[in-house]
């Protein structure tokens, strides 16, 4: 039993002054049972936490740390630019540079807007849609969380499902009821829900590869059903890439499935571990924010000098083909990497399973992956709330007593970085056959 008592005593003491003594709900091990552990040091695919206890991550901050933790071209990239202060409230020139970089990898993104965070870039993506439409409706879809804005806490994902409560307290029922909350992969409901609201739906917003009830992907051919659906009633397709973003592709999952939405919603990875947020899409649309038109969008501080150099640093790594030991022949691209590791974790997953004899259904885009206790298939959230959550938890503590970090809840992704390699992965797999024989 691996001994964290600093991590304990830390605890304790924030919970006198952090409302359940995290900043984020999640992180407070509610859904698998015990005491978080607090983290002083991370480095490449590993964490420390105060104890010392070592851990191979795979949560890596929630999707940003996709070339590992303390990266050093994004560590120095933070230093040289905090030299020239952290926040100006003045545009910067790694504004211009980062809204370039987005613009040349984002299929459907002609300008964009950086904003602080996931949640206002979904936000505002809404107002947005809802001032160009005129129109006040929205569809979304049970399971996706799209950040914690009123009208988006319906039917949510992530931190909302692990604690079994999907609606949020404090959420006007005026403002809810313009939310349409369909189960994902269903046409059937989409159709349904344009012909009872006609001339009414600004917008459909959806995560393209839901990350936030554990990970499951569109069949074929709905997000092209999605597309068409919104363009045939006047709605604007608004993709939200705060996960998939750089991750899933150079240009996000949009690039990946070859469908181009009217908005995107993209953080984490942009801000290199650092706290950023961005949306974008067509230009007659995004020259409808203020200054430009009537709807007004502002941030203090949005395009923050220190996000931008560490977002900057890790696209221009991400999209950069390596050169092997120095040598001018063709290297591994960072993506081509991060799918090869993906599918000998999936393999290796699968095939533990099977030796211990346990239900487990692995679902897995890229670098992003989930293993749900259930020998059902998941593509919805109604699918994943099938899965064994009893048998998670024990999964879950036996990995960690064993150095290995999952997401502590069934309801959310798993995520591999550039700096995992084959040895991570085959002492993962072992462990978790080990774990999964005493289930």
């Amino acid at each position: 039993m691996i001994l964290r008592s600093k991590s304990e005593t830390l605890f304790a003491e924030a919970l006198n002054y952090i409302p359940g003594g995290v900043n984020s709900p999640v992180r407070a091990f509610r859904a698998v049972g015990g005491k978080p552990f607090f983290v002083n040091r991370a480095a490449g695919c590993r964490v420390w936490d105060v104890d010392g206890n070592e851990y191979i991550d795979y949560v890596g901050t929630w999707g940003p740390a996709i070339l590992g933790h303390a990266h050093p071209k994004i560590i120095s990239a933070i230093k040289a630019a905090a030299d020239f202060g952290t926040s100006f409230g003045i545009p910067n020139p790694s504004e211009v540079t980062m809204a370039k970089l987005i613009c040349s990898l984002v299929p459907s993104v002609q300008k964009v807007r950086m904003c602080n965070s996931g949640t206002e870039a979904c936000m505002s993506a809404i107002r947005l849609a809802r001032g160009f439409t005129k129109r006040d409706k929205i569809i979304k879809f049970d399971g996706c969380y799209h950040g914690h804005g009123d009208s988006l806490l319906v039917k949510a994902g992530s931190g909302a499902l692990t604690f079994g409560h999907p609606d949020s307290a404090g959420v006007p029922a005026d403002f809810a009821k313009h939310t349409i909350a369909l189960p994902f992969n269903d046409t059937d409901t989409v159709t349904a829900a344009f012909a009872a609201n006609k001339n009414e739906i600004a917008c459909v917003i959806i995560e393209p590869v839901p990350g936030n009830a554990g990970l499951y992907l569109p069949k074929p051919g709905y997000l092209e059903f999605l597309r068409t659906a919104t363009q045939e009633n006047g709605a604007l397709l608004i993709f939200d890439e705060v996960m998939t973003g750089f991750r899933l592709a150079p240009g996000g999952a949009q690039e990946r499935f070859g469908i181009k939405p009217d908005l995107t919603c993209l953080g984490k990875i942009i801000g290199g571990g650092l706290p950023v947020g961005a949306f974008g899409g067509r230009a007659d649309i995004m020259d409808l924010l203020a200054p430009l038109g009537p709807v007004y969008q502002a941030g203090t501080l949005s395009g923050n000098p220190l996000a931008m150099a560490a977002g900057i640093a890790a696209l221009e790594e991400l999209t950069e083909r390596q050169r092997a030991k120095g040598k001018r022949q063709k290297p591994e691209a960072a993506y081509e990497r991060l799918e090869q590791l993906g599918a000998q974790l999936e393999v290796g997953m699968r095939a533990a399973a099977r030796s211990a004899g346990v239900p487990v259904t692995f679902n897995r885009c890229g670098s992003m992956f989930c293993a749900y206790f259930t020998n059902e298939p998941v593509w919805n959230l109604a699918d994943a709330m099938k899965s064994d959550r009893e048998r998670f938890k024990k999964f879950f503590h036996g990995m960690l007593d064993a150095g290995v970090y999952f997401a502590p809840s069934q309801f959310e992704a798993g995520f591999l970085s550039t700096a995992h390699n084959e040895t991570d992965i085959e002492q993962t797999v072992n462990v978790a056959m080990g774990v999964m024989k005493k289930l």
